[in-house]
């Protein structure tokens, strides 16, 4: 009988490999051990039965079913000890990569000084763990601090050690958590606008747009009418926003207080009394105008 090829597949609908067999037309099961690792013996479907059937194994050797090996896909056996172990070593390995192995992210850290450096984030930072990036964002034209940056760690452990509590840089309390994180569920709707607090009626919004692009992009500044000296600005990047949040600016000469603006408006009458037409003309105001009373104002 001449050589002929048989097809195996280690199951049923993957792909078959062809197999050699011997000038007498039986298959040797090293042959198809060399292929698939811990191969036992082979099976195929019976096409009348449709059920299972073991092709007969002796010394070592494959004989093909009724002395043909037809057109069929025989599906290589396993001995089910070895891979009930093989799976069971699969599935702890998994785990293992899960709990020891993963994945850090950059870390933005709000609220930086205008002064630190990558090397002052670098020293800081090291005291957590080995890092492995350090980079603060400045202004592509003035080269200046935006007030925001970014760093990474090696271990995973470190990263969540350092999101969990608050950091002195340079005599300023800062943040750090995953970038858009939505662990508070205010965040979608506040992170990128700002509550400009203690401004003068001689302040436009033009004068506010043109002194926030200094920092990025402005799409929208709102001054409610009548006038209650403040204002809230819009930037097309959170990141912007959340690094001036706690900063005194000077803006045509007057200090200004900039704070996170919040979707809250419950206490309207506590922080304006006096407001012509009471808190529910107030609320009404801002519920068209779509902005929100921050937590706290000054």
């Amino acid at each position: 009988m001449s050589e002929l090829y048989i097809r195996v597949a280690e199951e049923e609908n993957e792909e078959p490999m062809e197999i050699p067999s011997e000038d007498d037309g039986t298959v040797l099961l090293s042959s198809v051990a060399a292929q698939f690792p811990g191969a036992c013996g082979l099976r195929y479907r019976n096409p009348e039965t449709q059920c299972m059937r073991g092709v007969r194994l002796v010394e070592g050797v494959l004989h093909p079913p009724e002395n043909d090996w037809g057109n069929l896909v025989y599906i290589v056996n396993y001995p089910k000890d070895n891979k009930r172990k093989m799976e069971e070593i699969d599935a702890a390995t998994v785990v293992k990569i899960k709990r020891g192995f993963q994945k850090t992210s950059d870390l933005i850290v709000l609220g930086l000084p205008w002064k630190t450096t990558e090397q002052d984030l670098k020293d800081y930072f090291s005291t957590f763990g080995e890092v492995i990036m350090v980079q603060v964002k400045r202004d592509a034209k003035t080269g200046n601090s935006k007030g925001f940056g970014f760093v990474r760690f090696t271990d995973y452990e470190t990263q969540t050690k350092v999101i969990a509590q608050r950091h002195m840089i340079d005599g300023r309390w800062c943040d750090c958590k995953l970038p858009n994180s939505k662990a508070c569920p205010d965040e979608p709707m506040r992170s990128r606008k700002i509550f400009v607090g203690r401004c003068t009626e001689d302040m436009t919004t033009d004068d506010l747009r043109q002194y926030f692009m200094q920092y990025g992009e402005v799409t929208d500044v709102f001054i409610p009418k009548p006038f209650r000296a403040f204002a809230f600005v819009t930037f097309a990047d959170d990141q912007v926003a959340q690094a001036l949040c706690g900063e005194d600016l000077i803006i045509k000469g007057v200090s200004v207080h900039i704070s996170n603006a919040e979707p809250k408006h419950n206490n309207i009458h506590q922080l304006f009394p006096n407001f012509p037409g009471g808190s529910a003309s107030l609320a009404a105001m801002f519920d068209r105008s779509q902005y929100h009373f921050p937590s706290s104002h000054v």
